[in-house]
């Protein structure tokens, strides 16, 4: 197995990170700014450990950043930049909604595939006769 590339692993590491409705809820909630854990907690309606759990995780992939005010721990997004990939899914999500109403057997071909589309018609051995 080739080893791969180090970034391509961090990238993996960073799309891991967000992959859980709790998560994506709480980079939506941190869209309008920092947050308090209490908030966020209410917000994703877990236990603060569950919670807790999915900042950390987060924090470690670099999404996330806190600050501690007495008591509290407000956390903020570290790059915001990040909410734009969320453009990005929703025009693929609006894309696949386009598209939910194909049939199984209306699948496209790959350029590279052995097997020509049904409706496509293949000529072997016809030529064309130019008027002579």
């Amino acid at each position: 197995m080739i080893e791969p590339d180090p970034l391509i692993v961090s990238k993996a590491r960073v799309l891991k990170a967000m992959a859980h409705p709790s998560r994506l809820l709480i980079i939506e909630a941190l869209a309008e700014g920092e947050k308090c854990v209490c908030e966020l907690q209410v917000l994703v309606g877990s236990d603060l450990s569950t919670v807790s759990k999915h900042l950390s995780l987060m924090e470690a992939a670099g999404l996330l950043a806190n600050r501690k005010e007495g008591l509290y721990v407000y956390y903020r997004l570290r790059v915001p930049c990040i909410l734009r990939f969320f453009d990005c899914v929703d025009a693929v999500l609006a894309d696949q909604a386009k598209y939910s109403t194909v049939q199984p057997n209306d699948s496209l071909h790959c350029a590279t595939s052995t097997t020509p589309p049904p409706s496509s018609t293949r000529r072997v051995g016809v030529r064309k006769n130019h008027g002579k």
